[in-house]
């Protein structure tokens, strides 16, 4: 039986929460959800939701639609739900409540530059395609035992619904659309930190509740002594790299970075992170003039406010212009268990971290086969979470993963000692 009494609905224990808390959590995420539907409305209502289509984006209904439809597919649709994890991802489904959502909402199936052609219901439909699958899906919760392997699924959804919450924001973000939210101020600079060798139990254990395939499993490796920024780099900070020339000096850049900042280059005249309109330090008094867009309106970045929008790419070249590197993730992991009362923040922005995305020796993956797998190798690993992150998506060994050009996403860094 799971122990609920104590959980809060926005808290990292609901990997571990039972059913009833499980149920207000579904709730709460899809009414996230409709809040910022009605955000988006307000916008783009009168172009039916048209966006442009670009890598970094989904069109918004689409991106609702395939909320509703995961969340049918994994639950009520599927008759091996009980199984959890050794469920057959293969296994005959149910139809679902609308007939056309596999040939819409499908991730796996459809293409990314095909959902802007699809012939999607309207934003009404797709409204009310959330609430009755939420109900559905609420009902057999109500009769699902309080069990791991039958909770996994409906877990499973929550956190994929708070994922694309996350996007949702960050899409405003890249939209220019004025989204109300709260964004991280400026911190003290401390001194960075020294965290002794350890032996360290990466991923995770057999300890029950719920965990993602690419965290397991746990794997115990040696860690030796490293030297850890105790924040994330901040603008003051960057805007020296810049003022130095950073991104005219090729042999600070990674062959490949350097070839993606000429593309920038060519595109908008890159010089500073994503968003940015001035950068630079101030004539007088020497401290850090930087202008970045945020949701629409031009903003003034104070100098301890933490840099955000850049690249793996760019966070690379600053770590070599200053003599330092990009943490391991273990590093940042081991850092923010052991040195949290030493200082060690994190939260206000995703962080880079030096390591390739990949799984743990003996990874297995779960039955939704295209979460981790398909991008091992080719994306790099960000640890922490960012102010737009839910509170109970802000877990230590929650791994998260973008290809190392994306800069849209509400990310920074922190650097260790070479």
């Amino acid at each position: 039986m799971q122990k609920t009494t104590l959980i809060s609905i926005d808290s990292p224990d609901m990997r571990h929460a039972g059913r009833d808390v499980l149920s207000l959590a579904l709730m709460d995420a899809r009414n996230q959800t409709l809040h910022l539907l009605g955000e988006y409305e307000k916008v783009l209502a009168e172009v039916n939701f048209e966006v442009p289509c670009v890598p970094e984006l989904n069109p918004p209904l689409w991106e609702l639609g395939h909320i509703g439809w995961f969340a049918e597919w994994w639950i009520s649709r599927n008759l091996q739900r009980h199984l959890g994890r050794r469920a057959d991802p293969t296994a005959t489904r149910l139809a679902s409540i609308e007939p056309g959502a596999d040939g819409w909402y499908n991730s796996s199936l459809v293409a990314h530059d095909t959902r802007w052609s699809l012939e999607l219901p309207g934003v009404d439909d797709i409204r009310r395609y959330l609430l009755d699958t939420l109900e559905s899906n609420l009902e057999l919760l109500e009769k699902t035992p309080d069990e791991d392997d039958a909770l996994y699924f409906y877990r499973l959804s929550l956190f994929h619904e708070d994922m694309h919450g996350e996007a949702w924001v960050y899409m405003a973000q890249t939209l220019g659309l004025p989204l109300q939210v709260a964004m991280p101020g400026p911190m003290p600079t401390s001194a960075p930190l020294l965290v002794p060798a350890t032996r360290w139990s990466l991923g995770v254990g057999d300890a029950g509740g719920f965990s993602f395939d690419n965290e397991r499993p746990a794997n115990v490796v040696s860690v030796p002594e490293f030297e850890i920024d105790a924040q994330a780099l901040n603008w003051s900070q960057f805007v020296e790299f810049v003022d130095d020339g950073g991104y005219d000096r090729e042999e600070l850049w990674h062959p490949l970075g350097w070839r993606w900042l000429q593309h920038k280059n060519a595109e908008d005249g890159r010089r500073g992170p994503a968003y940015v309109e001035q950068i630079g330090v101030a004539r007088f008094g020497g401290a850090a003039a930087v202008l970045q867009t945020r949701f629409g309106r031009s903003m003034r970045m104070l100098g301890g406010q933490p840099v955000m929008h850049v690249s793996w790419w760019e966070a690379d070249a600053w770590c070599r212009w200053a003599g330092r590197r990009l943490p391991a993730e273990v590093e940042w992991e081991v850092a923010a268990h052991m040195a949290a009362r030493r200082g060690f923040k994190w939260g206000d922005v995703w962080e880079w971290t030096g390591t390739t995305f990949r799984g743990y020796p003996g990874f297995t993956a779960d039955p939704y086969r295209d979460y981790s797998q398909p991008w091992f190798g080719t994306h790099k690993v960000l640890r922490g979470a960012s102010f737009a992150t839910r509170s109970r998506m802000k877990h230590l060994k929650y791994r998260n993963y973008f290809l190392p050009e994306r800069d849209d996403i509400f990310v920074g860094f922190r650097s260790c000692a070479v």
